[in-house]
């Protein structure tokens, strides 16, 4: 008999404030939100959408992406990386970018850009800012997640409570992360599923 989904989750959360400091020395305020999705055999796996126009590949492995001098909020963003069948994804690459304090992309560097590979437990974790609005789209974070030998899941992530939700022909409620209040910064949870058994 295999464990739930909500069993691992709850196991991961137990340990995660401990466990995360590890393979990220550098990241200083963990706080964990409430996981999402809720933890349930069979769920669907994690909406799919589009990369944008921005994306480059080989970006920097990093967990750390705020940049010295930024003025922008903090963000700690983690969660954990699952299979359908609720079993956690070690060594999944997890690649995110998004738009910095001005709304601007990075296109000829790597500034807010990087990648990072899930643990044993299936963990991953970002150390970056609040993206500014840029014109036609709410806040967001693009993502491209991969298990190993895998096909890539590609989406992007939305902040709660934004106005521009509801004018973005894009945003997907079932794509909003949880955040919480994490000192000055914030702290922002998103569980990926992954379609696989």
């Amino acid at each position: 008999m295999h464990p739930s989904r909500r069993r691992i989750l709850e196991s991961a959360l137990a340990v995660s404030s401990v466990a995360l400091v590890t393979p990220y020395p550098d990241l200083t305020f963990a706080q964990s939100a409430a996981p999402t999705p809720q933890c349930r055999d069979g769920d669907e796996p994690t909406m799919r959408q589009t990369d944008g126009p921005y994306f480059k590949p080989s970006s920097p492995q990093r967990a750390d992406l705020a940049e010295p001098g930024s003025k922008a909020r903090l963000v700690e963003l983690s969660g954990v990386v699952l299979t359908r069948a609720c079993r956690p994804v070690a060594q999944a690459l997890v690649d995110l970018w998004h738009a910095d304090e001005r709304g601007d992309y990075d296109n000829s560097g790597f500034r807010y850009r990087g990648h990072v590979f899930t643990d044993d437990a299936g963990r991953y974790r970002f150390r970056t800012i609040l993206p500014a609005l840029y014109t036609g789209r709410t806040r967001h974070y693009h993502v491209k997640v991969q298990a190993p030998s895998r096909p890539v899941l590609t989406t992007q992530l939305y902040f709660p409570n934004e106005a521009a939700n509801a004018r973005d022909g894009l945003f997907r409620r079932e794509l909003v992360m949880r955040m919480a209040e994490a000192g000055d910064a914030l702290a922002a949870r998103f569980d990926f599923v992954l379609d696989l058994r």
